[in-house]
């Protein structure tokens, strides 16, 4: 039997495992709702992504896409009413892939988001990070 000294000084157990950075991916996250971006701002810290920009409009994201570099992005669908097709589009032609979210049902979205992969709002952190 241990006595309670060695019990009192034996290293702590690890509850959580850290999980191994993506090599610091750098993301690109469109997103209108402050909460949902502030989630996924800690979402992507946690799983060990570095959010290079953020935008809460159309020309920011495209002001981003014009001077920074990214691995991948995150749009919302509508972001302030407006459909987020000019930054797809903008990101397919760069070759850099992305993951739209929508709080909408699927079968409201355009055809040339269908093949893309898609997070239903208000998704987990696992959720996000089998997409990523």
């Amino acid at each position: 039997m241990k006595s309670a000294a060695r019990r009192r000084h034996r290293k702590p157990r690890k509850i959580f495992e850290a999980r191994p950075p993506p090599r610091g991916k750098r993301v690109l996250v469109v997103e209108d709702d402050a909460m949902i971006c502030m989630m996924l701002e800690d979402m992507l810290g946690e799983l060990g992504y570095i959010i290079a920009a953020e935008a809460a409009r159309i020309d920011g994201a495209l002001e981003a896409l014009r001077t920074g570099e990214f691995d991948l992005a995150i749009l919302d669908i509508n972001v302030g009413g407006e459909a987020i097709s000019p930054v797809a589009e903008a990101l397919a032609a760069r070759g850099t892939p992305f993951v739209l979210t929508t709080g909408h049902a699927e079968r409201g979205l355009p055809e040339l988001y269908r093949d893309r992969p898609m997070l239903q709002k208000q998704f987990r952190i696992d959720s996000l990070e089998r997409m990523l």
